[in-house]
C-alpha cells in the first residue's frame, strides 16, 4: 500500500467518529455563493439530412462560493443514464455533492454530458438511444440486496427508502433518469472533447467522475495534464477491455464480448509508451485465477506492459461501495493502472468504516461522509495552493 494509501486511511478512520451523517439530522446553514450561472462546452456544427445542427456540446451549472479557499474547481460527471442532478441533491431532500464542496471553498461544475439532460439529443448525430429500464435501476442502483446478482449484493443498506416503484423516493429517482447515446465509443469521444472544452475555459480542475464517465477521465488527464489537478474516480467504467455479465452462483461472472474498452479502461486512444498505433497492438492476459472466491478474474497488459506516462503524475483516488456491482472488478482497473505505471489511492470504502452502500453512493444515506472522505482526501495530495478565484467564460 503507498504512502498516501495508509495516510489516507489514518486520516479517514479518525475523522469518521465525528463526520458521521449526523450533519444530515439538522438543517444546514444557507449556502453563501459568489456567483453561478451555467455554460456550454464544445460542439460543432454540422449538416445533417440538408439543415445545419450542434452537438457534442455539454452543459455545465456552475456555482462560485462567497469564501472560495480552493483554487481549482470540482467538476462533477454522472455516469449512464444520469444526469448533473445526481450530485445536485437527493431525492429523499438532502443536500448533495455539489452542495457539499460548495461548503468546503471549492467552485462547482456539474456537467449534463452531450446528449443528455440540458445538452440537447440530436438523434441524427448521435444515432440510437439505450432505453432505460425499471427492472435494471432497482437491481444495478437501489435495491440489489433484493436480487443477489453478485456475491456482495446483501450487504447493500444505504439508499434512503423502500427502493420500489411507488415509494416517493424511488419515484423521484427514476423520474430523473435519461436515455444515453447508445454507442459508447461515440459517447466517450464526444465527451472527452466536450470536456477539454471546458477545462480550457476554466483552467485547471479537478475531475470528479462516475461509472461510466469514468472512461471520460482517463483520456481527458491523458491528453492534457496540465489542466486536471486530481481525479476523484467513483466506482469507474470498468473492468479493464470487457464487460462483465452477472450470472448466478457459483459462476457470478462472465465475459462480454467484443471488447468494450480496447484501449484498457477506455474505447479511445491512449498515449502508451512505447506508442500503441491501434488498439489491437495490446497484447493482454486474463489470470489464472481470481484474486479471491468473489472477485473477477482480471484482464491486463501482457508483460512487458506498456506504461501510461501523462497519468502517472497525477493525483488519483478509486473509491469503491462495499455493496456495489464494482465491488467484484473495481481491483482489476487499479491493478491495469499500476501495471501501467500509475499509482492510484484506492479505498474500499467498507475499509474505512463506510458501510452498505451502492453504485449511486452520492444519492445515499451517507453520501456527505464519502464527500467528507474525498475532501481530506484532495486537503492531503493538494496542500498549500494559494487561493484563486475560478475563471469563467
Amino acid at each position: 500500500m503507498n504512502k498516501v494509501a495508509m495516510l489516507t486511511i489514518a486520516l479517514a478512520l479518525a475523522v469518521g467518529a465525528t463526520e458521521r451523517v449526523t450533519t444530515q439530522a439538522r438543517r444546514p446553514e444557507p449556502l453563501s455563493i459568489e456567483r453561478q450561472g451555467y455554460v456550454f462546452a464544445g460542439g460543432k456544427y454540422s449538416t445533417v439530412n440538408d439543415r445545419q445542427v450542434m452537438g457534442g456540446q455539454l452543459y455545465a451549472e456552475f456555482q462560485i462560493p462567497s469564501k472560495q479557499s480552493h483554487p481549482w474547481p470540482v467538476v462533477m460527471i454522472h455516469g449512464g443514464s444520469q444526469t448533473g442532478t445526481n450530485f445536485t441533491g437527493t431525492p429523499d431532500g438532502r443536500e448533495g455533492w455539489a452542495q457539499f464542496f460548495l461548503r468546503q471553498g471549492y467552485a462547482t461544475y456539474v456537467v449534463d454530458q452531450a446528449g443528455r439532460g440540458r445538452a440537447a439529443y440530436q438523434a441524427d448525430l448521435y444515432g440510437p438511444a439505450a432505453a432505460l429500464s425499471l427492472e435494471t435501476t432497482q437491481r444495478q442502483f437501489v435495491a440489489p440486496e433484493r436480487y443477489n446478482r453478485w456475491p456482495q449484493a446483501h450487504l447493500h443498506t444505504q439508499w434512503p427508502g423502500k427502493g420500489v416503484p411507488g415509494d416517493p423516493i424511488f419515484d423521484q429517482f427514476y423520474a430523473s433518469q435519461v436515455p444515453s447515446i447508445q454507442n459508447f465509443t461515440l459517447q466517450q469521444e464526444l465527451n472527452r472533447d466536450a470536456i477539454l472544452a471546458l477545462l480550457e475555459k476554466i483552467g485547471p480542475s479537478i475531475l470528479l467522475t462516475h461509472s461510466q464517465s469514468g472512461a471520460f477521465g482517463w483520456p481527458v488527464a491523458d491528453a492534457r495534464p496540465d489542466l486536471v489537478k486530481a481525479i476523484l474516480a467513483v466506482e469507474p467504467n470498468g473492468p479493464p477491455f470487457f464487460n462483465v455479465e452477472n450470472v448466478p452462483a457459483p459462476d457470478w461472472f462472465r465475459d462480454v464480448a467484443p471488447q468494450a474498452r480496447a484501449w484498457g479502461v477506455t474505447a479511445d486512444p491512449l498515449a502508451y509508451s512505447p506508442r500503441a498505433a491501434k488498439a489491437s497492438e495490446l497484447a493482454i492476459a486474463q489470470q489464472e485465477k481470481s484474486d479471491a472466491p468473489d472477485l473477477v478474474r482480471c484482464w491486463m497488459q501482457a508483460v512487458p506492459a506498456r506504461m501510461l506516462p501523462n497519468l502517472q503524475k497525477l493525483p488519483i483516488l478509486i473509491l469503491t461501495a462495499e455493496a456495489s456491482y464494482h465491488a467484484p472488478y473495481d481491483h482489476c482497473t487499479v491493478k491495469f493502472l499500476e501495471q501501467a505505471g500509475v499509482h492510484p489511492t484506492w479505498i474500499k470504502l467498507a475499509d474505512v468504516g463506510i458501510r452498505g452502500n451502492g453504485h449511486m453512493m452520492m444519492l445515499e444515506k451517507n453520501n456527505q461522509e464519502i464527500g467528507a472522505f474525498m475532501s481530506k482526501w484532495l486537503d492531503k495530495v493538494l496542500p498549500g495552493a494559494a487561493k484563486k478565484p475560478a475563471r469563467v467564460q
